[in-house]
């Protein structure tokens, strides 16, 4: 019997004590003692005496320790930083706050910056939960194989990778075609180091063998590394007699992913969607202009990501009880850990470092949401004639409304 239920029989118990004689009290008592193991002197005081009455004292509320100051100066820096989560923002808070204060980018008091330095991640979570309901944050090809060079080019699966070695270079397209995959269009060559989730997009001209060797040369002299092995998927404007004699010439290993498994490219698959699809949407983008557009877009953006925007990475799986939890080691950006990885000459380390002092966050940030708008002006202005769906220009653009309804009616054989 525990304490509640011992409670509530002697409760029940204590009534007919009271009113009974010495011969019916001590029969009570010996079925009381027998039944909760009480002292006969302790069940007697129980039962001849009421309990005294529990005064619950009313706790007063907590002061709170971040005032709207602080949460006003938190969304700042949050939307500065492309709305990461409060465990990637916590440390980039670390690390900028006194930097934006300086630029005067930020204006708060001192005493409001070193609460910014200091909030947790969960805090920081719970602080901006309003805010991301008010902004609505929180959504196959199948190539022609060349038997003979596919032979060549041996498989990799995610985990034969090396985590720790710096130049592991994961390839993909991401194609600007909107609604139609008919005609030109543009594409995105992404590429993302799997040990540091450095990132770097190139826009080019269609998916031509010549277009996507061109792209890579231009990614191979803007990464402060040396590649040492793509992989791509089995797409052949990726896998062709092109670029694989292109990364024999330059010493480069060449590895692919396993037919119809995205998750053997997960780390520049996972890039995709928050380094190009959020960014850019899902139209069409088809003119030389948008092309120039959508480069000076990535010379900002790939500074934003690279050298602001911490990650974190996956250290192990635990299950407990049917349930997997997941541990992450501390976030960081792509910088820190190509500086701490100990794979970079003292030269290119001293370039990079210089590079991060010349930067400013704020300007980054106005940097690439200008030129987002004048590419979406661009597209726009190209296209008026299409379904006028209301269109969202912030973070996690989504494919959908009444241009998609009459999308899909279409592609399904049904009249729009």
């Amino acid at each position: 019997m525990d304490m509640h239920s011992r409670e509530q029989y002697l409760a029940r118990v204590r009534e007919e004590y009271r009113n009974a004689d010495k011969k019916t009290k001590s029969r009570l008592l010996n079925e009381a003692r027998k039944r909760t193991r009480l002292n006969r002197k302790v069940l007697i005081g129980k039962l001849a005496h009421p309990p005294a009455p529990r005064v619950e004292k009313k706790r007063e509320p907590r002061k709170a320790a971040y005032g709207s100051e602080v949460t006003i100066a938190l969304i700042q820096v949050w939307k500065m930083l492309d709305y990461p989560c409060g465990q990637r923002l916590a440390p980039a808070l670390r690390q900028e706050v006194e930097r934006l204060r300086k630029s005067k980018d930020l204006k708060c008091s001192e005493a409001v910056g070193e609460q910014l330095r200091e909030i947790s991640p969960k805090t920081i979570d719970r602080l901006l939960a309003r805010e991301k309901r008010v902004r609505g944050l929180r959504q196959n090809r199948n190539p022609s194989v060349h038997p003979l060079l596919y032979q060549k080019i041996p498989v990799k699966v995610a985990s034969e990778w090396d985590t720790g070695e710096v130049g592991n270079v994961q390839l993909d397209y991401v194609a600007h075609c909107g609604r139609s995959t008919a005609g030109e269009y543009l594409h995105t060559l992404s590429a993302a180091d799997i040990a540091t989730g450095w990132w770097e997009g190139e826009a080019i001209a269609g998916r031509s063998q010549a277009a996507t060797q061109e792209g890579l040369d231009r990614i191979r002299g803007r990464l402060p590394f040396r590649i040492r092995e793509i992989h791509p998927d089995n797409d052949t404007g990726l896998i062709n007699d092109l670029l694989w004699k292109y990364c024999q010439k330059a010493r480069i290993k060449m590895s692919r992913s396993r037919p119809y498994q995205k998750n053997d490219n997960a780390w520049v698959e996972q890039r995709n969607w928050t380094h190009v699809r959020k960014v850019v949407g899902y139209r069409r983008m088809d003119t030389t202009g948008e092309l120039l557009i959508l480069r000076e877009l990535y010379a900002s953006l790939t500074l934003h990501k690279n050298f602001f925007q911490p990650t974190m990475k996956l250290q192990e799986k635990v299950r407990v009880e049917g349930k997997i939890h997941r541990k992450y080691d501390e976030p960081k950006t792509p910088y820190q850990r190509l500086l701490q990885s100990d794979q970079l000459p003292a030269a290119a380390c001293k370039r990079l470092k210089a590079q991060y002092e010349s930067l400013n966050l704020a300007e980054l940030r106005r940097r690439v949401e200008a030129s987002r708008k004048r590419l979406f002006d661009c597209i726009e202005k190209r296209n008026p004639a299409e379904p006028a769906a209301p269109r969202r220009r912030g973070p996690g653009i989504r494919f959908g409304g009444v241009a998609h309804a009459l999308w899909m009616r279409k592609m399904l054989g049904g009249n729009p």
